[in-house]
């Protein structure tokens, strides 16, 4: 049986209503699920709030307002290097794959490609191969699980952001510099709306030659946002 599912696509491209959809089907067949949304704080299988501190991994969720300036500079996404914060990140993988109770099925939002991605890629600027790898050793840990990859492929990119930015004011305000000042969009001199486009539409092209290589069950639905009946039709016959 699938143990796990895990929703992965660019910002903007439905992960979140598809995650909550995938869960809501398994309830209805009986599964006891446990749906997991990006930005929880306190992720099973991802330290994306969290700070490697003194040799000891901290909750930054559970920190007091005095303590985070002092934690920050030594955030595991953010401020650590990538040789010290890829085994951390496997290490936590495996932590939850050893935990995984048998008789729950876990639906994730993204954290297989999209965290990797913005780290090895946006963040370090590896490049497609050195981001491969490390995504493949996740694969190779979770595959106890049977998981599902399911893939929302977005068409016009620039068109759906700015379709999702009026609907989030000051959102791109904070996800322009993070792309345009990281290691691969300083290589490609980008600047400004096209320049955080130009880094989705590569990381894109990457995430989805990446995912062809993963011995892992996939499941990819074009540009679901424009028809949520049809795409979720779709998706439950395939679940």
């Amino acid at each position: 049986m699938n143990r796990l599912y895990i929703v992965e696509g660019l910002p903007c491209s439905g992960k979140s209503t598809t995650a909550s959809f995938i869960a809501a089907t398994l309830a209805q067949r009986g599964q006891t699920v446990r749906c997991i949304d990006e930005g929880t704080g306190n992720h099973p299988a991802d330290y994306e709030y969290h700070a490697l501190h003194r040799g000891r991994i901290v909750s930054l969720a559970d920190c007091p307002p005095e303590q985070l300036t002092e934690l920050m500079p030594c955030k595991i996404y953010d401020g650590l290097p990538w040789e010290t914060e890829a085994p951390l990140m496997l290490d936590k993988w495996r932590q939850f794959v050893r935990d995984a109770e048998e008789s729950v099925t876990h639906v994730f939002n993204c954290v297989l490609l999209q965290n990797p991605m913005c780290e090895t890629m946006m963040r370090f600027n590896l490049n497609e191969e050195a981001s491969a790898a490390h995504i493949r050793r996740i694969a190779d840990i979770i595959r106890p699980l049977d998981p599902v990859v399911v893939y929302l492929h977005v068409s016009d990119i620039a068109g759906r952001v700015q379709q999702t930015a009026a609907e989030r004011p000051g959102w791109l305000d904070a996800v322009i510099p993070y792309h345009a000042d990281g290691g691969y969009g300083r290589s490609i001199g980008a600047a400004g709306f096209n320049g955080y486009i130009a880094c989705l539409e590569e990381r894109q092209r990457r995430e989805e030659r990446i995912l062809q290589t993963l011995p892992l069950r996939r499941i990819t639905l074009t540009d679901p946002y424009l028809d949520w009946s049809g795409a979720h039709a779709c998706l439950k016959a395939a679940l």
